[in-house]
């Protein structure tokens, strides 16, 4: 048996499983890679203290990350939410001395339900230390805009315009997830340093999208793992959230997950329009 590409992601344990780490290792397991897991907060509100973070220490981050990295290897990591200014700086020191070749990197500070999931001093040193590693970043319009000093983003040409000057903050790809949150379709906006890609799918009228962006990076994150091109993988990894996405649901009144079994049991149903400009 050929064995499977390995993927590692690096982020919050989403105690109800629609995001985070979660999200991620469902992704894997439905892509075919091997998915390896650094928690580095737990993400769950506590009944009497209403405390939301419950972060890890960095010991136990490095340790993590020591056992993934030599007990089975790593083809390719994904971060998500890192929360803090130190466990920024460590995992950014941990994948610079290991010299890993494929580095998604999903800035995640907001979650769907509204919780702050990046500390505001963490952010200089996100954009400092970890991004300039990243072969490509993946955030959404949110991000996106506070990674540009809280500029704002309404349109596709707005959208485009900040993947030209996020690139420079040094990463291979900027990938900016329009999503929802423009009219029309749901178009995605990838910059390589030469041509702006012009990603889109079908908007689908769901609330039910948390752990949709976790989804989207750990699937860029296993088909570049498994040989495919970045561009490739971004192509891949859409049509993908986009079936996960449209057969998201909920169990009660608050935001459901997508649904990361919908491909495997109803098949892809979206054509993802590709555009090109120079």
């Amino acid at each position: 048996m050929k064995k499977p590409a390995r993927v590692l992601t690096i982020a919050g344990s989403a105690a109800g499983g629609s995001a985070g780490i979660q999200a991620d290792l469902k992704t894997f397991q439905e892509l075919d890679v091997y998915g390896m897991s650094v928690i580095t907060a737990i993400v769950a509100k506590h009944p009497v203290t209403r405390k939301n973070i419950h972060l890890q220490t960095v010991e136990a981050i490095e340790a993590q990350f020591a056992t993934a990295r030599k007990q089975v290897g790593v083809d390719a990591v994904k971060t998500g939410m890192l929360f803090s200014k130190d466990i920024i700086q460590r995992t950014a020191h941990l994948i610079r001395e290991t010299s890993l070749q494929h580095v998604i990197v999903d800035p995640v500070m907001v979650g769907k339900m509204g919780s702050i999931l990046l500390d505001d001093d963490a952010i200089e040193v996100l954009k400092q230390e970890l991004i300039p590693q990243a072969t490509i970043i993946t955030p959404n319009l949110h991000e996106a805009s506070i990674l540009l000093d809280n500029r704002p983003l309404t349109t596709i040409e707005d959208l485009k315009q900040a993947t030209i000057d996020l690139y420079s903050l040094g990463s291979q790809y900027v990938l900016i997830k329009g999503g929802r949150n423009l009219n029309g379709p749901a178009v995605d906006v990838l910059f390589n340093g030469k041509t702006v890609t012009l990603l889109e799918a079908p908007k689908i009228d769901t609330r039910n999208t948390s752990g949709a962006g976790c989804t989207y990076s750990a699937a860029i994150a296993a088909y570049v793992a498994k040989g495919k091109t970045l561009i490739q993988a971004v192509e891949l990894a859409k049509d993908f959230v986009t079936t996960a996405i449209s057969y998201g649901f909920s169990y009660t009144d608050i935001v459901g997950p997508t649904y990361h079994a919908a491909r495997r049991k109803f098949g892809s149903e979206h054509a993802i329009k590709i555009d090109n400009e120079e």
